[in-house]
């Protein structure tokens, strides 16, 4: 059969209108909408037949119930519910009602064709609204991570649900003084509620004095709630590469790190201004470098960074030692292949297992008998303070082991964090 024929046989299915009857021939030509599609199907038959041309009005049409002549009405409401909002990219789907579905199937079987034949009627209002939309709002559609989703629930009459994706900033922070967490810590006594049930009732936490919290501040408390305003969104979510220690500072090129802020109405802040606000109000006991716009992928890449880190730290020994035993444990650590059972201080947290990890390279001078500085570059993962202690023989081999003396870290800075590839290496339009 011929498409003038297929077309004649939709028609005597029923009154559709030119949308409904364009749509089962959507495959069939290009560079016209349905509407225009049916409309020249029907013409062509009418001319074949010699008949009027009678095309029936939307609200007769016995598929979408008037449905294909509300695009404009849907995309305006989108435009109102998006107002406010800041954004470049959107995506529209659509709720459609099983009867339309039923009618669309039943449609192609009265007319004998192929029950995937054309496009369906969902995919239509997605596209059709979703060009007004764009019109209306002057952005573009994005398929894959649009900005906005908008959802229109065909069910209820004006139901539109506008889903605002995270936006997200990139950068490196460096933590100058200690005791400083990278995320909020809540107090394990209370659970973070700031109180306990004494003698007399409710009171305040003894041991975190009724903050909720072991630590007055955090990198993420410092840094996130100053990103979510700036964006005006409703949450924001720290997402950091690896942690260092409390009592660990963060040094010189810092430590990547993504915000995720939630229903942004603004994705695309002065990140130089921003950098600005976040390092005055920290007062000096965090930095913040590089920030940048980013995206999703980011904060999987930052997440599973692959990352060697280089430390400096102050070693002390339980007695004298001399420089040259130093040199030569030193020399032993050079480059060793360290197995690092689940250290105490952390077994209460992490999986009990014995774990190997690499010593790139290690360094370091006697300062006097009992005191040492040492430089480490060693394998992510690698516990620094228990290759110095030993933790009672879970490190192996050890500094404390192999010099036969008790050593701690009692101050340690981490200088660098870097991975095979860097998270801001890829993305070139971040970097604009």
């Amino acid at each position: 059969m011929t498409v003038t024929e297929d077309a004649r046989a939709v028609v005597d299915a029923g009154p559709v209108c030119d949308s409904c009857l364009g749509r089962c021939f959507a495959d069939r030509s290009f560079g016209l909408t349905n509407a225009e599609r049916g409309k020249a199907l029907r013409v062509s038959a009418a001319l074949e037949d010699d008949e009027p041309y009678e095309p029936p009005s939307p609200e007769e049409c016995w598929v979408c119930e008037g449905r294909s002549d509300e695009f404009g009405e849907w995309a305006e409401r989108v435009a109102e519910t998006v107002e406010g909002v800041r954004f470049e990219t959107y995506q529209v789907g659509t709720r459609t009602p099983p009867l339309i579905e039923e009618n669309e199937a039943l449609l192609r079987e009265e007319a004998g064709l192929p029950e995937d034949a054309g496009e369906s009627f969902k995919s239509e209002f997605n596209r059709e609204v979703g060009k007004r939309v764009g019109r209306l709002t002057g952005t573009d559609v994005d398929f894959d991570r649009p900005d906005v989703l908008a959802l229109l629930n065909l069910e209820r009459e004006g139901d539109v649900e506008v889903q605002v994706n995270p936006a997200f900033v990139y950068g490196r922070y460096r933590k100058l003084e200690r005791d400083i967490p990278q995320t909020e810590w809540p107090c394990r006594e209370c659970g973070g509620s700031g109180k306990q049930f004494g003698d007399d009732g409710e009171e305040a936490c003894d041991y975190c004095g009724g903050s909720g919290y072991l630590y007055d501040e955090s990198v993420e408390e410092l840094v996130a709630p100053t990103v979510r305003e700036a964006m005006e969104g409703g949450e924001a979510v720290f997402h950091g590469a690896g942690r260092e220690d409390v009592d660990a500072r963060m040094l010189e090129r810092g430590r990547p790190f993504v915000v995720e802020v939630k229903q942004p109405r603004f994705r695309t802040p002065d990140t130089d201004e921003l950098e600005a606000r976040i390092n005055d109000a920290a007062e000096g006991t965090v930095e913040v470098t590089d920030l940048a716009l980013a995206t999703h992928e980011m904060v999987e890449r930052v997440k599973e960074l692959d990352a060697s880190k280089t430390y400096r730290m102050d070693v002390t020994f339980g007695r004298p030692i001399a420089a040259e035993d130093l040199s030569t444990a030193l020399d032993e650590l050079d480059g060793a292949t360290v197995e690092q059972y689940t250290p105490e201080r952390v077994d209460h947290r992490r999986a009990s297992t014995t774990r190997t990890r690499q010593v790139y390279e290690i360094g370091g001078t006697l300062d006097d008998d009992t005191h040492a500085t040492l430089e480490l570059h060693g394998e992510g993962g690698l516990y620094v303070k228990e290759l110095v202690s030993g933790d009672g023989g879970r490190t192996d081999p050890s500094l404390a082991g192999l010099m036969g003396v008790d050593a701690e870290v009692t101050a340690l800075d981490v200088v660098d964090v870097r991975g095979e590839e860097e998270p801001f290496d890829a993305p070139e339009y971040l970097r604009e």
